[in-house]
């Protein structure tokens, strides 16, 4: 940093001006700290943006990806890691409240932060209560979704022991591209059917894409 001028270096720019006025890239920086004899931290911060294809890449790290980012080593990986867990829990709701949610954006709103931008696909349900307050979400399966590895028996297993009287289905897709598949809109069909037969009303069925969304619902198909 010492070729920058103070007022242009992130730590002392934050101080000055506060954090808003700072770039992701100097942001990143006032994380990591320090760098080391070739690399001060604002050019690990670029060199780990630009592999992750800018910030909202960082959601999608894991702790070995990051550390083949020459200048990452353990503690540093450790460090971004959970500096975008803390910003992703600052989006969620406190465990205290229970989220009402009266409308697919709201279900959109709830699951985006916690479940949109996963490396890998996750599939769970969310189990609402009489009145569609959330009573907790749970993920029931991780990796690529298939009919044969989501069974409602699982669904409805959970949804009964968590005392639901209504469920709403989600998965992320890791592409970025909420648009169901062929697979999804039958896994959809055949959860709603169980659904009925079980008394647990499946009231929808939402994709996640990082901040995208498609609901079964909203669109008419549920």
């Amino acid at each position: 940093m010492d070729a920058l001028a103070p007022h242009d270096r992130p730590r002392e720019k934050l101080d000055l001006l506060g954090s808003s006025v700072l770039g992701d890239n100097e942001l990143l920086a006032v994380i990591l700290g320090h760098g080391y004899r070739r690399a001060n931290a604002l050019d690990i911060a670029n060199r780990v943006l630009g592999a992750v294809g800018g910030l909202h890449g960082l959601t999608r790290l894991g702790k070995g990806q990051l550390r083949r980012v020459p200048g990452v080593g353990p503690a540093k990986a450790a460090q971004i890691l959970a500096a975008v867990e803390l910003g992703r829990r600052t989006l969620s709701r406190s465990p205290a409240e229970r989220a009402l949610l009266r409308s697919p954006r709201d279900v959109a709103a709830y699951l985006l932060p916690r479940y949109g931008a996963g490396a890998v696909e996750q599939f769970g349900i969310v189990m609402l209560d009489t009145k569609h307050r959330v009573v907790r979400a749970t993920v029931l399966s991780v990796g690529t979704l298939d009919a044969s590895l989501v069974h409602p028996r699982e669904v409805f297993r959970a949804a009964t022991a968590g005392g639901a009287a209504a469920v709403v289905l989600f998965h992320n897709h890791p592409s970025g591209d909420p648009t169901p598949s062929v697979d999804d809109v039958a896994l959809t069909e055949r959860m709603v059917h169980a659904g009925a037969i079980m008394g647990i009303e499946v009231l929808d069925h939402v994709v996640l894409a990082d901040v995208r969304y498609f609901s079964f619902k909203e669109s008419g198909r549920l």
